[in-house]
């Protein structure tokens, strides 16, 4: 008797309602992709200085929301000051660099995050002697198709 009555429990409107069954998301959501297949050498943008190989990894991504990207500034490399219309992150996976925001230029290295704000005119310098590794990430205006 007590497991009839369990089981009536279970699929109650009143049990669905406090534990609802999760949804199974459609089809094809979500995607793996290999920095490799990314991959582009090409100078830095915004007028920067120097050489960078640049992984535009949500670029392959359809209907997305953001930009995630990583960027290896090579020595003597740049992107170039520019105002954002967005916040931004630029993570530091290696190396070093000078980011600046609004006229204020700080070091960099690796495990550092610099979070820019919407507004901003941000640059990145590298320094040293080894390729600063960066992650980049930011919203986009509007969805891509």
């Amino acid at each position: 008797m007590l497991i009839l009555a369990f089981v009536a429990l279970l699929s109650s409107d009143l049990f669905q309602e406090i534990h609802p069954t999760p949804a199974s998301p459609p089809a094809g959501v979500g995607m793996v992709i290999h920095e490799a297949d990314t991959m582009v050498r090409q100078p830095p943008p915004h007028n920067g200085a120097g050489m960078s190989t640049a992984y535009r990894i949500s670029g392959v991504a359809p209907n997305r929301s953001m930009e995630f990207r990583k960027r290896v500034m090579h020595p003597g490399s740049s992107i170039g000051l520019h105002v954002i219309a967005h916040d931004e992150v630029y993570h530091v996976i290696s190396g070093e660099g000078d980011v600046t925001s609004d006229g204020v230029t700080t070091r960099v290295k690796a495990g550092d995050t610099a979070y820019l704000y919407d507004g901003g005119n941000v640059g990145i310098v590298q320094v040293g002697g080894e390729d600063l590794v960066l992650i980049i990430a930011y919203p986009l205006a509007r969805r891509t198709d």
